[in-house]
C-alpha cells in the first residue's frame, strides 16, 4: 500500500473513531469524517462506501483478538474447560467487547447486516463447537446484540448484572 493512502486509512480511522465514540456513530455523517480526517470525499468513499465499513474496520481488531482467545487462549475462554464454562467465559468476554465498543458494534450490526458479519459467522461457529444445537445458536447469541446491551444499562443494570444472568442461562442449557 502507498504511504500516502495508508496515512489516509490512518486519519480516517483516527478521526471515525473520535467522532464515533463523541457523538455515536448514527449522528456522524461520512462528510464529518472526510473533513476531521483531512481527507476530500472520494479518497474516503474510495475506501469505505458507508459508516459501518469503517465502524468495522475500527472493530475488528478487538473482535480478532478475542477470536484467537476462543480458539488458542487458556481457559475457560479457550479449550480445555467444560462448555457450561467456556459458554460463560465467551459471554463475560463479549459483555466486555460491549462495554468498551458497543458504539462500534452498533454502527456495524444495524438490522439484518447482525447476521451477515464474519464476526457473527464465528460467533456461532464457536457455540456449535461447545455442543450448542443449531436451533438454539442465535436464541443464545440474541443476548449479546448491541441494542439489546445498550438497553439493560440504559435500565440501571450493570456489566456485572448482565454476565451473571448470562452465566446463568450458560449453566441452564449447557
Amino acid at each position: 500500500m502507498r504511504a500516502d493512502a495508508e496515512r489516509n486509512r490512518a486519519r480516517i480511522l483516527e478521526a471515525a473513531a473520535r467522532l464515533f465514540a463523541d457523538h455515536g456513530a448514527p449522528d456522524v455523517t461520512m462528510d464529518d469524517i472526510a473533513k476531521a480526517a483531512g481527507v476530500g470525499r472520494g479518497t474516503l468513499y474510495r475506501r469505505y462506501p458507508d459508516r459501518a465499513a469503517i465502524a468495522t474496520a475500527l472493530l475488528d481488531e478487538h473482535e480478532r483478538v478475542l477470536q484467537s482467545a476462543l480458539m488458542s487462549g487458556p481457559p475457560p475462554l479457550g479449550p480445555g474447560a467444560p462448555p457450561a464454562d467456556r459458554l460463560a467465559a465467551f459471554y463475560e468476554a463479549m459483555i466486555g467487547l460491549l462495554s468498551a465498543h458497543a458504539h462500534l458494534v452498533l454502527a456495524t450490526e444495524t438490522g439484518h447486516s447482525r447476521f451477515t458479519t464474519g464476526a457473527y459467522s464465528f460467533w456461532r461457529v464457536h457455540l456449535a463447537t461447545l455442543g450448542v444445537t443449531p436451533a438454539r445458536l442465535d436464541v443464545l447469541l440474541a443476548p449479546l446484540a448491541p441494542d439489546v446491551y445498550t438497553f439493560q444499562r440504559s435500565q440501571g443494570l450493570t456489566d456485572a448484572d448482565i454476565v451473571e444472568s448470562l452465566r446463568t442461562l450458560a449453566r441452564a442449557v449447557l
